[in-house]
């Protein structure tokens, strides 16, 4: 029996057993399954609610608040161009795409635009997170007994927690590829199944139908989405009785959705975190002289960076102007 048809006849067992008899395996799956849609629509409705606050905000600042969000949106041609001209050094061209990412964050974060489409071309690829150096204990030996000792038992404690954190990392790592593993063999087993070429003889609704289901799946895999990808194997045809092997493969597809679902718990409790000093959050007051500070600046950050697009088109002022960063340890504009 192919892994395929064992995982959809468990995931489906009506089709092959009397109405209401699920196993546990198939109970838990459903159960990571509906799990994870519910962590996704919390996530969403919280994202949706912050943009529309911040957004909310921006609005009533006004013409200074579009004035600045077309500033900062005027440097990103000067700055591509640079790029592509030949006339930077390899260094020069890390500053301008430094410049790049930070100009899109300071739109995405500040006024809640949506510069995927320039952060997805120069934003670096995300890295796993590591732990952080543990200091290390002096090799000169305390003077006293009593500090030796102490001396002793921070280093057993640090060797402790060392152990422990690379065994976290390594974890972590071995989580990722399991999911990764699990997400192709769910792609492979709907492309067998779904693949447009098994409908060439029928008829045209047919075909678009599976073209967009096949859609669907391709655009879960890229999303390296199991949930959805599995959703859409349970929805495949089941044929004959769930067994042992089917089991198994569910138990262990159910295990990786619950590591998808420990990542948007995490996700989702990081976006519930307050932000500090939000211009949009305190009193009234607080908010309208916030406000009234907030054009004053705004006013100047847009004469600024008007100042600066002209500035950005000569091979020379924009050389200086990296030169002038550099020696701030800026990255900023």
């Amino acid at each position: 029996m192919s892994d395929s048809s064992a995982l959809r006849r468990q995931l489906l067992p009506d089709h092959a057993a009397p109405q209401g008899v699920t196993s546990v395996a198939q109970q838990a799956f459903r159960l990571a399954i509906e799990a994870i849609n519910a962590l996704r629509e919390q996530l969403r409705v919280l994202l949706a609610s912050q943009a529309a606050a911040r957004q909310t905000y921006w609005q009533q600042v006004g013409p200074v608040a579009v004035a600045a969000v077309a500033a900062r949106r005027s440097l990103y041609t000067p700055l591509e161009v640079a790029l592509t001209s030949g006339y930077l050094t390899r260094a020069e061209e890390v500053q301008v795409t430094e410049l790049l990412v930070h100009n899109a964050l300071s739109l995405q974060e500040r006024f809640g635009e949506d510069e995927a489409e320039l952060l997805a071309r120069y934003a670096p690829a995300p890295v796993p997170p590591s732990q952080p150096p543990l200091p290390t204990v002096s090799a000169a030996p305390p003077e006293l007994p009593h500090e030796q000792a102490a001396a002793l038992a921070r280093a057993r404690r640090q060797q402790r927690a060392r152990v422990k954190a690379e065994e976290q990392l390594k974890t972590r790592a071995n989580e990722s590829h399991d999911l990764l593993q699990n997400t192709k063999a769910a792609y492979r087993q709907l492309a067998r199944l779904h693949h447009p070429d098994r409908t060439v003889r029928a008829d045209a609704d047919t075909q678009q139908a599976q073209t967009e289901l096949m859609q669907r799946i391709t655009a879960a895999y890229a999303a390296a989405d199991l949930a959805a990808l599995l959703a859409l194997l349970a929805e495949s045809e089941a044929v004959g009785e769930p067994g042992t092997e089917a089991t198994v493969l569910l138990e262990r597809y159910t295990a990786a959705l619950n590591q998808q679902q420990s990542q948007l718990a995490q996700a989702l409790a990081t976006a519930q975190r307050p932000v500090e000093n939000a211009p949009w959050s305190g009193t009234e007051k607080q908010q309208r002289t916030r406000l009234r500070q907030l054009k004053r600046n705004l006013r100047a950050e847009t004469d600024y960076l008007h100042l600066l697009v002209r500035q950005l088109h000569e091979p020379a002022a924009l050389r200086q102007l990296l030169r002038e960063l550099s020696a701030r340890r800026q990255n900023i504009l």
